[in-house]
């Protein structure tokens, strides 16, 4: 099945792969996801969202074997302080549900920053805006797409 983000990717001529796996509602981690489609935890890209005072909402993208470093991203996001959006907020903010959030072709052209730690894979996985699909490319062409900025954010 096509989604938004995979036809954003092919406007852009980006090669990727679908990967679709078996998903419930108790199993919607990052770490369960990578096991399921077959790549390492810290290849998995998990989406979160969060929001500053001062420049509303950004979305930040770290290896599903970490956790968001928030005072990092605040930093990166030129906010004095950052939080996550409530869960409840995800869907109305992004178009997408918990467990399918992706930056590409999000429902608005939020900043997007991603960890730094995406260079050192030849290919990543990240969402592809539905719960079972992740999209396997490479670091480029998701930078290219969402026009990320890379920074120390994970922990």
């Amino acid at each position: 099945m096509k989604t938004n983000a995979a036809r954003l990717l092919d406007r852009l001529g980006a090669a990727y792969e679908l990967r679709d796996y078996e998903v419930g509602d108790d199993h919607l981690d990052a770490e369960t996801v990578a096991g399921r489609i077959g790549m390492p935890p810290e290849q998995v890209f998990k989406t979160l969202v969060a929001s500053g005072a001062r420049n509303g909402v950004c979305l930040a993208v770290i290896p599903g074997s970490a956790q968001l470093h928030l005072k990092n991203l605040a930093k990166l996001a030129g906010e004095s302080k950052i939080d996550l959006v409530p869960l409840k907020d995800v869907q109305a903010l992004t178009g997408y549900v918990r467990g399918g959030v992706t930056a590409l072709a999000c429902k608005k052209d939020y900043p997007v920053f991603i960890d730094e730690t995406v260079d050192l894979y030849d290919r990543i996985a990240v969402s592809a805006g539905v719960r079972g699909t992740q999209i396997v490319l490479s670091p480029a062409d998701y930078l290219k797409a969402t026009n990320a900025t890379p920074g120390d954010i994970a922990r």
